[in-house]
């Protein structure tokens, strides 16, 4: 690890999150931390509406780069991400499901929206394991391919359910699916929390089966690992996770597949040291965003997930020249 490098990315990461309540339309002075009750204007625009958004961009961005750092470890792939086998489309069909049929309520402490995303997500990944384990040689390359196929089949069901939705429906459902954190109270960060925590909990605890996961799946099972199991568990935490970041926040991309290349570049590719960077740095990046969309074209505040995809554009593509020129060099 470098350790130089990967002390100022954790620096820089800390201040990035220090620095995002302060910047916005409206300027507030640092008198508005005394005021936790709101009773200023400066407190309520701190307390009651940037720090439930900066808290709510932790969590999703911290949840979505640890998935990332997860996937790309079991394909050997930068551009695998929470979207690689579906799980945020069929998150996001859930959430879009229950929409359309005026079911989006909250029950007990979580909403239906989050039962939603959750059984979505957990469809989608149970489909895509039936179907590779339906092929007789079952390798990564063989979940990879089914978790697009059920990406688009997802996407194909939601633009019919926005489709035949009423005119309020079919926006509510487009404008969360451009992903963002406008809203967002602590009662919806609470929410996420034991989401995250969970399946972040599971995913840092099986570092070193992604540190041999990445060499291959024969040199994990020669050290050891349970191939099969262990990705089963790392799907269905990472199901759990995106599950509760999409029913509150729509889907976000692109967080999950930079986010986790950019610390691997500085951190090295061991996970018990890249993962928690990746988190941090996940989601401090979230926030960071956010910031802009809520003050790049002020007073009208765009989708978080409009900004996220247009540094995310730029960068799979540089991804993908990257991976080119290794091959080419390679062959050579």
């Amino acid at each position: 690890m470098k350790s130089g490098a990967a002390t100022l990315l954790i620096l820089a990461s800390v201040a990035g999150i220090l620095i995002v309540p302060w910047v916005g339309q409206e300027s507030i002075s640092i008198s508005a931390l005394s005021d936790p009750t709101g009773t200023t204007p400066a407190g309520v625009i701190l307390w009651k509406l940037r720090l439930p958004r900066l808290f709510g961009a932790l969590l999703a961005g911290a949840a979505l780069a640890l998935c990332g750092a997860a996937f790309q470890a079991i394909f050997r792939n930068p551009l695998a991400t929470p979207f690689t086998l579906g799980l945020a489309s069929g998150s996001a069909f859930g959430v879009a499901a229950v929409t359309r049929a005026g079911l989006a309520v909250s029950a007990s402490f979580f909403p239906v929206s989050s039962v939603a995303a959750l059984v979505g997500a957990l469809v989608a990944i149970g489909i895509v394991w039936l179907i590779a384990r339906l092929r007789p040689a079952f390798s990564s390359s063989v979940l990879l391919l089914a978790g697009v196929a059920m990406n688009f089949f997802f996407s194909s069901l939601i633009l019919v359910l926005q489709y035949t939705a009423s005119l309020g429906d079919s926006y509510r459902i487009v404008r969360w699916l451009m992903g963002g954190l406008a809203g967002l109270s602590y009662s919806d960060v609470y929410r996420m929390l034991p989401f995250v925590v969970v399946g972040g909990i599971v995913i840092l605890a099986l570092s070193r089966e992604l540190d041999l996961l990445s060499t291959g799946e024969d040199i994990a099972a020669s050290r050891g690992v349970n191939v099969g199991r262990t990705r089963q568990i790392l799907f269905i935490a990472a199901s759990v996770m995106v599950g509760g970041i999409v029913a509150a926040c729509g889907p976000i991309g692109f967080v999950g597949m930079m986010a986790p290349h950019m610390c691997r570049l500085v951190v090295g590719a061991r996970h018990r040291h890249l993962l928690p960077v990746t988190a941090l740095f996940g989601g401090a990046f979230l926030a960071i965003c956010d910031a802009v969309a809520r003050t790049v074209i002020a007073p009208i505040e765009l989708p978080v997930g409009v900004i996220t995809a247009f540094f995310g554009g730029p960068f799979f593509l540089w991804l993908l020249l990257r991976s080119s020129s290794t091959v080419r060099t390679q062959r050579r």
